[in-house]
């Protein structure tokens, strides 16, 4: 709005002001640059460009994704104190062993719902049943962990479990005796002893430190659960 501005000759007449008034008189110097260009550096680009992966082929996803999981079956084999699969967490391993040690556990009998052996079923419910309940009981304990990142954890450290399987497998072809449950039974206790060293490497530090056993407690269940059913295979 324009201030009304009363001249000092006249009082009583008031002649309106602009309201740009003054800005003409503003100059610009020569050395202010007052144009150019609103760009993104190339560096940002290309590193953008580079952690994008919408660009890129579903065979080097794959491959990405598979080398993601090898890395953190090495951190399960070579147990020690890492944020690696707290950090990128994902549930294919996981799954992966769950599939592969369900499939192991079947007799491969034609009647196989009264050969008296765990079907494919109640493997894989038995497995994540377990993992949430252990992941919900470290919540309630008071964890700070996430609960996919437990599960990726406790679903990782079955590695141990899964060799052991595969290597109680290979013993069973040969006749059944003393030795062969002898050889079974090291092979089992073994790989379950290095399931919870693993586990417990990377969950220990997420736990309160009065309440470390209560947590540990479940984990040495669940472990042992899936060792007895491997233990106690035997090919129909």
């Amino acid at each position: 709005m324009a201030e009304a501005a009363e001249s000092p000759g006249d009082p009583g007449t008031a002649t309106p002001r602009p309201l740009f008034a003054g800005l003409s008189d503003i100059s610009i110097s020569q050395d202010i640059p007052v144009e150019g260009e609103i760009t993104i550096p190339m560096r940002s680009r290309v590193r953008e460009f580079d952690s994008s992966t919408l660009n890129e082929s579903v065979q080097n996803t794959i491959m990405r994704d598979l080398k993601a999981v090898g890395k953190k079956f090495m951190h399960v084999l070579y147990p020690r104190k890492s944020n690696t699969l707290l950090r990128d967490w994902d549930l294919w391993g996981p799954l992966i062993l769950c599939v592969t040690l369900a499939l192991m556990l079947q007799r491969g009998s034609v009647d196989s719902e009264k050969d008296g052996g765990p079907q494919f079923a109640e493997v894989f419910v038995i497995i994540w049943f377990g993992a949430v309940t252990i992941t919900l009981n470290s919540k309630l304990l008071g964890g700070n962990i996430s609960f996919f990142q437990s599960l990726c954890v406790l679903g990782y450290c079955i590695l141990p479990l899964t060799v052991a399987m595969l290597v109680c497998r290979l013993v069973l072809l040969a006749e059944l005796g003393p030795i062969n449950f002898m050889v079974r039974l090291f092979v089992v206790i073994v790989m379950f002893a290095w399931s919870i060293v693993a586990s417990t490497a990377f969950l220990a530090d997420s736990q309160p430190p009065n309440r470390k056993a209560l947590a540990v407690y479940p984990v040495f269940l669940f472990y042992f659960v899936i060792s007895w059913m491997i233990l106690t295979f035997t090919p129909q």
